[in-house]
């Protein structure tokens, strides 16, 4: 952008303001910023914030998104913070349309934000948390050390997934003995009722003694078989159980020193924060571009302006022949939506809607025909189709959004064989684990929880029981 453009695109944003309140759309203050492609890339490695503590996997991303938009691949045209108020960055090396175009994008988000259930207990003032946060890390290098700190960041960062985001407050209320205890410990009135529901009283598959004992990096403790099976047997109720691992490492794991259970702490805020992104992706992002495309139609665009809006618009949308683009599905949706029901019902089903619920109750047998969805896997050395009914598909798309697309980990036993060890279960649904990535991570749970570790999950059929120590 020139200097002459920055007026205008100054004035085209009240204008699409002004648009967009028309339309309904109520968003946080905005405030806009333009930026140099290496500061926008910096905050993209730095998971889409302007600020945040240094470790070296955001170095390696932003050597390899700026390598990319160097080189031409891929580009981030903006970036938007969830806060109030909203700060939105945009790239300097856009046109003047691109940015009136993806201003129009962030307002649509602001607006999501600030009405989606999911964002409701999200921190607005994240940014000056993670400022804060920021300054103690580099204050705890100086005093143990940056081998230390990035050593124990590596540990923390290969959990920082598996969190509550929606724990139940009754839940946080029982003692840390009772919450360090065997889940067959914590006793509710109606246990003998759920321990004749199948769903959640697992039982080993027919003639299995119990669960087969898996190998994480040639350490796995033998004789656990039995050991495990009395484990399947005492469970009662997942409710039970406590899904938060990083908390429960925070509360009660007897090796960590303050500082690092500040760094668990602060992760475990951040991912608070990000975990209505994930869990909103395809809702998000199409009703942004719906908004966008109805916004930037009601501008008088010239010619020349109006094929830069359509050829942006489309490399937007554009589908993926292996993956789900959500710009492009989120906008067929709420288009549907729109045509069955109309606007103001659109509005309710963005306040209500995450999006497992949404593709589970707004994606049809038509959108599945028409967008061409199907299932494919490697078979031999060729990637084939291998399921196109509608239904198998949506429901393979809804499946993948439950819980981020994160495995399920629940904390079974904090002190497992009265010895201090942890077990951890895999609520299994038909995906398994990545066996490699499972015997990598499970040396950073020993190294948080400082003894022997063990998961439990499915492989092949068949209950298997990992143990690192």
């Amino acid at each position: 952008m020139i200097d002459a453009e920055y007026a205008e695109l100054e004035s085209t944003i009240h204008q699409l303001m002004s648009t967009a309140r028309q339309f309904g759309l109520d968003h946080f203050d905005m405030r806009f910023e333009i930026v140099p492609s290496d500061i926008l890339y910096t905050f993209g490695a730095y998971q889409g914030m302007p600020t945040h503590f240094s470790h070296w996997s955001f170095g390696k991303m932003y050597h390899r998104m700026k390598m990319d938009y160097d080189l031409g691949l891929s580009r981030i045209y903006e970036l938007v913070i969830n806060s109030d108020p909203c700060y939105a960055f945009l790239l300097d090396s856009n046109t003047l349309v691109q940015n009136k175009l993806v201003s129009a994008h962030v307002l649509a988000h602001a607006d999501f934000f600030k009405h989606n259930a999911c964002f409701r207990n999200t921190s607005r003032a994240m940014v000056d948390s993670m400022a804060a946060s920021t300054d103690r890390f580099r204050d705890y290098e100086r005093e143990y050390g940056l081998p230390a700190v990035e050593e124990f960041l590596d540990a923390a960062l290969a959990l920082h997934e598996h969190i509550e985001p929606y724990r139940k407050r009754g839940r946080d209320k029982r003692t840390a003995e009772e919450q360090a205890a065997p889940a067959s410990k914590v006793r509710g009135p109606y246990d003998d009722l759920f321990a004749l529901d199948g769903r959640l009283t697992r039982r080993a598959p027919p003639g299995d003694g119990g669960p087969a004992t898996g190998q994480a990096t040639g350490q796995a403790a033998g004789g656990q078989t039995g050991a495990a099976g009395e484990a399947r047997g005492r469970r009662t109720q997942r409710d039970a159980l406590d899904k938060d691992l990083l908390l429960f490492l925070v509360e009660h794991s007897k090796v960590l020193q303050d500082w690092q259970r500040d760094i668990l702490t602060v992760l475990r805020e951040e991912m608070l924060y990000f975990w209505p992104q994930i869990e909103t992706k395809i809702m998000n992002e199409g009703w942004a571009t719906y908004w966008h495309l109805r916004i930037m139609r009601e501008l008088d665009l010239a010619p020349d302006e109006a094929l830069d809006f359509a050829r942006t618009h489309a490399g937007v949308v554009v589908p993926s022949r292996t993956s789900i683009n959500p710009y492009y599905l989120g906008l067929k949706m709420w288009e549907d939506i729109e045509r069955r029901f109309g606007r103001e019902f659109m509005f309710e089903v963005r306040e209500l809607e995450s999006d497992s619920s949404f593709v589970r109750n707004y994606l049809t047998e038509e959108l599945v025909r028409e967008l061409d969805l199907y299932l494919y896997q490697k078979i031999g050395n060729e990637w084939r189709i291998v399921e196109q009914d509608w239904e198998k598909v949506r429901d393979k798309i809804c499946h993948s959004r439950v819980n981020g697309g994160y495995p399920v980990l629940y904390v079974e036993d904090g002190d497992y064989l009265q010895n201090g060890e942890i077990y951890l279960w895999h609520a299994y649904e038909g995906v398994e684990l990545d066996v490699k990535y499972t015997e990598r991570t499970l040396p950073h749970v020993h190294r948080l929880w400082g003894k022997t570790v063990h998961l439990e999950t499915v492989l092949e059929g068949r209950d298997v029981l990992f143990t690192f120590d």
